[in-house]
């Protein structure tokens, strides 16, 4: 006998749900690169990175906007611009919304969702910091 069973009704269905929900958002998320208008960030929500770069943690999320020009397509390449010295960058977990928001009950949030991405979040450090400092936006350390 070679192990393998054969799969009942209800697998079956099952099975072709998964997928079937696998296609949706797999098409949903085809062109978001394109598509979408910008990239919302909450800073410093992980506390030992926050604690590594001597920062505070907010009592509530910190939010900052990147441009869509960051994005980097799949097997594009990270350039290291001229204007730092100092490049950090961080694994992160992407929530790609599929559909235009605002003041969603939370019960329906999940229903926003089109898919997630694993994202590679790259900060000009020394820019930041030097902003920072003089208490302006640190956005230009984001650009990259």
């Amino acid at each position: 006998s070679s192990g393998i069973t054969q799969s009942t009704g209800s697998f079956n269905t099952l099975q072709h749900y998964y997928i079937l929900n696998l296609i949706e958002c797999m098409s949903a998320m085809k062109d978001f690169v394109k598509q979408s208008t910008k990239i919302i960030c909450i800073g410093r929500n992980y506390a030992k990175h926050a604690a590594e770069l001597g920062n505070n943690i907010p009592s509530e999320p910190f939010y900052f906007i990147k441009p869509t020009t960051c994005y980097v397509e799949d097997g594009g390449n990270i350039i290291y611009p001229d204007i730092t010295n100092n490049l950090h960058h961080e694994l992160e977990l992407g929530v790609i919304i599929g559909k235009k928001m605002s003041k969603v009950p939370k019960e329906e949030v999940m229903s926003h969702v089109a898919g997630y991405s694993v994202t590679i979040d790259v900060t000009c450090r020394d820019l930041q910091e030097k902003c920072k400092a003089e208490r302006k936006p640190w956005s230009i350390s984001k650009m990259s």
